[in-house]
C-alpha cells in the first residue's frame, strides 16, 4: 500500500479516508515494522495544539493523525479532501482488533483504571475470540518518571506487542506517545482516549443516529456537563472562527490545501 493521503488543516496533517481504509493503513504500518505512533483528535485536539507547543509537536511528529471529529473531517472536505471521513477511536480500535486476528496481531492496553482494562479485555475477547491481548498497564494518574516509563516500555517489548493502544485522554496520551513510542518500537502506538471506556461499557456512547449526524459531542456534553461544558464552549467557538478564516484564505490557504503528499511519511521521521 502506498503513502497515506493527507490533508493539512489549521496546521495539522490528517489522514484522508474512512474507517476501513484507516484500518488497512494501521495494519500495513504494523507489518512494515517501522513503529511510530498515531494521534486521533478532533476539535479539542486541534484547538489545544494552537496554544500548546508540546501538543502541536506530538501531532507533527506522529506517523499519522486521524480526524476523530466530524467538524474536522468537514473542514478537510472544504479544503479539497472530498472523501475525508471521521475516524473515531471507538470505531477504529475494534476494526483493527477484528482484522488483526488473521495476522496474529498482539495488542497491549495502556491507560485507564485496572477495572476498566479488565472489562475492556473481556469484551474484546468476547467479540473477537482469536484476538491476542498481550498485556495491559494502568499507569498512575500523576506524571510518571523516566525510570517508570522505561519499565512500562520494557513490559510492552517483552510482551511482543504489535500495537499499543493508549487511553490517557488528550493531550496527555499524545504527549506520552511522543515521549515513549521509540521505547516500545517496533510496535505502533495509537492514542484512542475515551474508546477504552466506550468499548468496555463503562460509559455509554451516543446512539448511531447522533454519531452519523455529527452530534456525538452533544451526547457527551449531556452525560458530563460539568466536565465538558466549559471545554466545548471555548474550543468549539474558536474552531468555528479559525475554520472560517482558513476557508476564506486568511489563515494561509496554500498551506492548508495540501491534500495529497507524494513522499512517504516514514521519510519524515
Amino acid at each position: 500500500m502506498g503513502a497515506a493521503r493527507t490533508c493539512t488543516v489549521l496546521g495539522v496533517e490528517y489522514f484522508v479516508g474512512d474507517v476501513p481504509a484507516a484500518t488497512a493503513t494501521v495494519l500495513d504500518r504494523v507489518e512494515s515494522g517501522l513503529g511510530g505512533y498515531s494521534c486521533l483528535c478532533g476539535v479539542h485536539g486541534i484547538i489545544t495544539a494552537q496554544h500548546s507547543e508540546s501538543m502541536m509537536g506530538a501531532l507533527d511528529e506522529a506517523w499519522l493523525n486521524f480526524p476523530d471529529g466530524a467538524p474536522v473531517a468537514w473542514l478537510m472536505r472544504r479544503h479539497g479532501a472530498g472523501d475525508a471521513h471521521r475516524v473515531a477511536g471507538p470505531d477504529l480500535m475494534p476494526r483493527v482488533v477484528e482484522a488483526g486476528q488473521e495476522h496474529g496481531i498482539r495488542h497491549f492496553l495502556f491507560g485507564s483504571s485496572p477495572e476498566v482494562l479488565a472489562q475492556l479485555e473481556r469484551r474484546l475477547v468476547e467479540r473477537f475470540p482469536r484476538a491476542i491481548i498481550a498485556g495491559s498497564i494502568s499507569p498512575p494518574f500523576r506524571e510518571v518518571t523516566d525510570a517508570e516509563n522505561e519499565a512500562f516500555a520494557e513490559q510492552m517489548v517483552a510482551a511482543r506487542a504489535d500495537i499499543v493502544w493508549v487511553g490517557l485522554g488528550l493531550p496527555k496520551q499524545d504527549e506520552w506517545l511522543r515521549r515513549s513510542a521509540a521505547l516500545f518500537a517496533p510496535a505502533v502506538g495509537l492514542g484512542v482516549g475515551a474508546a477504552f471506556d466506550f468499548l468496555a461499557g463503562t460509559k455509554p456512547r451516543a446512539p448511531e443516529w447522533a454519531q452519523a449526524a455529527g452530534l456525538e459531542w452533544l451526547h457527551r456534553l449531556m452525560k458530563e456537563p460539568r466536565r465538558l461544558a466549559g471545554r466545548y464552549a471555548t474550543t468549539n467557538t474558536e474552531f468555528l472562527a479559525r475554520a472560517g478564516l482558513s476557508i476564506t484564505g486568511e489563515y494561509g490557504r496554500a498551506a492548508l490545501r495540501k491534500v495529497e503528499r507524494s513522499r512517504p511519511r516514514a521519510a519524515r521521521r
